[in-house]
């Protein structure tokens, strides 16, 4: 769906569709294949004139995209149609040494891991852009009471901003993991056909290493054409960054329903109307960027049940991933991206938050009420008497104040949802130093 012009927008974001395009794809393959002359020349493996011959042929607009990817389809996969049409390019002396000792998987594989890296950064931008937004919206509510929810229902009271920092802290946790895998987690490939180095013999190992450093990837132990962990670990942070992406925009879409009304998604021309109710301003950046994340399981599931691969080489498994991996990096980006929009300039309903802490006539204190009165009464006889105060108070539309009378001697500032935040704000406070950080 991506790849339509009509949905693209939805699913991606301009930097992510340019980081696995066919163009892109193309000259990581070729980047691994220059890199490849380059490190082989000068271990004396293959000829100086033919690796620069090589390097300089490797300049994706040269050949077709499309007609390589029709001749993928036969021959299993672009390499063999791209390193054919690399090696006619150049002269026959230097066309021999194209590709040399390698396999298909090899060039797949760390090209990839190029492209990944570039994808990293993309996504890395849009939760940069995302965080910042949050962190402002944090601050500027690190106080303002609001009631929290659970299993659909006022709690007690909180801020906005300590859910705001809610929304936050995870997105935070999300980066770091990322920025962790693009450092160790982006490989380069090199084993040859069955992973032995055999046709490198007795260069392979040193090869391989210098290989990594030219192109600026992770180092691995051995050949990981089969053992997919690191592919895997990656789809299930992109995953994971996708699913708190999904709760924040389930959230924001809640905040906005009209019976809540605490929230509305930054307001511009054309944005959140409807093609029949002319009042309507839907949270249409929440609504895309949950199509996103809920886009995302399955695709990490595909992933993760590739994971048994038949002996060396995979088949079907490893050709599952060229699609599916992209599609996830795609995805997260584009959710990041859609509810940075939706926030930027998103109205916060201070009154409305305040109107619907006294939708309960003050229940929404109740647990401070029992637990000051468990002293005197015990715990369960406080429980117990707060819990009639407050169904008498539904029944007869009163507060809860007025529903226990002069019994608990308490005074009126016990029953402010204000009074009643505890370490709201020192939450808040932690999460934002972190942002700094």
């Amino acid at each position: 769906m991506s790849d339509s012009s009509l949905f693209a927008p939805a699913f991606s974001t301009p930097a992510l569709r340019d980081a696995f395009s066919a163009r892109a794809w193309l000259q990581a393959l070729l980047d691994f294949e220059a890199a490849l002359a380059r490190v082989q020349a000068r271990a004396g493996v293959i000829p100086a004139d033919a690796a620069e011959a090589i390097g300089a042929a490797c300049r994706a607009e040269r050949f077709d995209a499309a007609a390589i990817a029709e001749a993928a389809v036969a021959e299993g996969n672009p390499v063999i149609p791209l390193t054919r049409a690399l090696s006619e390019a150049l002269p026959r002396e230097a066309g021999a040494w194209v590709h040399h000792g390698a396999t298909s998987q090899d060039a797949l594989d760390t090209a990839f891991s190029l492209l990944a890296r570039g994808a990293l950064d993309a996504v890395r931008a849009e939760l940069d852009s995302l965080v910042a937004i949050l962190a402002q919206l944090a601050a500027a509510h690190r106080d303002t009471p609001m009631a929290a929810r659970t299993l659909f229902q006022h709690a007690l009271p909180t801020t906005f901003g300590l859910k705001v920092a809610g929304w936050l802290n995870p997105l935070l946790d999300a980066r770091e993991r990322l920025a962790e895998l693009r450092v160790s987690g982006l490989a380069a490939q090199l084993g040859g056909a069955a992973g032995t180095l055999a046709a490198l013999a007795p260069n392979g190992p040193a090869l391989a290493r210098d290989l990594a450093r030219e192109l600026g990837l992770a180092e691995p132990l051995l050949p990981w054409h089969s053992a997919r962990g690191r592919v895997a670990e990656l789809a299930c942070a992109l995953g994971v960054t996708c699913g708190e992406l999904g709760k924040l925009a389930l959230d924001v879409a809640l905040l906005t329903q009209t019976e809540v009304g605490e929230l509305r998604e930054s307001l511009a021309e054309g944005r959140g109307g409807s093609s029949t109710l002319p009042q309507k301003r839907n949270p249409v950046g929440a609504a895309s960027a949950l199509a996103c994340a809920k886009r995302a399981p399955g695709l990490v599931a595909n992933v993760l049940a590739a994971l048994p691969q038949e002996h060396e080489r995979a088949l079907g498994g490893w050709q599952l991933e060229w699609e599916t991996l992209p599609e996830l990096f795609r995805l997260t980006g584009a959710a990041a991206a859609h509810l940075a929009g939706a926030l930027v300039h998103a109205e916060v309903d201070r009154a409305r938050m305040r109107a619907n802490l006294e939708l309960t006539r003050g229940a929404v204190v109740a647990e401070r009420i029992a637990l000051l009165l468990a002293p005197k009464l015990g715990r369960l006889e406080a429980q117990e008497r707060v819990a009639a105060g407050a169904r008498r108070a539904e029944r007869d539309g009163v507060t809860l104040r007025e529903s226990l009378g002069s019994e608990p001697g308490l005074p009126a500032a016990t029953f402010e949802p204000e009074q009643y935040l505890g370490a709201a704000g020192e939450l808040v406070d932690r999460v934002l130093a972190r942002v700094r950080r």
